[in-house]
């Protein structure tokens, strides 16, 4: 019986599992139109390094790009970008907000 108990939760445990949606996080959303209008993730890569960080990895989450990096001030962040104006829009590191525009 003993067995029977760890094995019943872990069955529940995977079938509720792949019911969970695999979208954005929810951080930020941007209302950026058609991709066709965004400049590419390669043009705000190439803004950033110019300014001094290291992007790690970006990708489009919630209508914005994501970037994991590291910052001029060698903070290791999650940054969220527009994709045309390409203007920050939040900044955390580790659970903790260091910047946030207005408004989003």
């Amino acid at each position: 019986m003993r067995k029977l108990i760890p094995l019943a939760l872990t069955a529940t445990v995977v079938a509720v599992l792949p019911s969970a949606p695999a979208s954005a996080t929810g951080v930020m959303k941007c209302n950026a139109g058609p991709q066709s209008g965004w400049q590419t993730q390669d043009v705000l890569k190439a803004k950033l390094i110019k300014e001094g960080w290291t992007v790690r990895k970006s990708k489009v989450d919630g209508g914005c790009y994501e970037v994991y990096g590291t910052t001029p001030e060698g903070d290791r962040v999650e940054a969220y970008f527009h994709p045309v104006t390409l203007e920050k829009l939040y900044v955390a590191r580790r659970g903790q907000v260091l910047f946030r525009k207005p408004g989003y």
